[in-house]
């Protein structure tokens, strides 16, 4: 199982949100910055290193909000561990992405998102994870 880090960036009471390019797979579907967990690597260095490589911050990575398992119905499946991030440095710029958006928790489900992630935008929509 793909071991995958993905990060809950808040500002404002909006949380960022990104769009894969359509040259990736599930091409222009929404998620939150993130990705593998390297061997040998620890989920929260990771994720440092993502949020650097995607987005060009240096986040500081709070406590685990969230785990969730999927398994795809091609094949494959993932572990997605689910961090908070309220501080940053560094100016956020795309680097990778389609786009990239601050929205209201509550306006997330209006965005076609990885199914993965469905459970936690389910969570966040209803106001759960973030005020922990």
């Amino acid at each position: 199982m793909k071991q995958v880090v993905a990060a809950l960036i808040l500002r404002d009471n909006k949380i960022l949100i990104c769009q894969r390019t359509k040259d990736q797979p599930m091409a222009l579907k929404w998620e939150f910055p993130g990705g593998k967990i390297e061997p040998g690597e620890k989920p929260v260095a990771a994720l440092r290193r993502e949020l650097e490589e995607e987005l060009g911050i240096s986040a500081t990575i709070e406590k685990e909000v969230a785990t969730v398992e999927h398994h795809y119905k091609k094949g494959g499946a993932v572990e997605l561990h689910f961090y908070r991030v309220r501080e940053y440095q560094g100016e956020l710029e795309n680097r990778i992405f389609e786009q990239i958006r601050w929205v209201h928790p509550g306006d997330l489900t209006r965005f076609d998102f990885l199914d993965a992630d469905r459970d936690i935008i389910r969570r966040l929509a209803n106001g759960e994870l973030l005020h922990e």
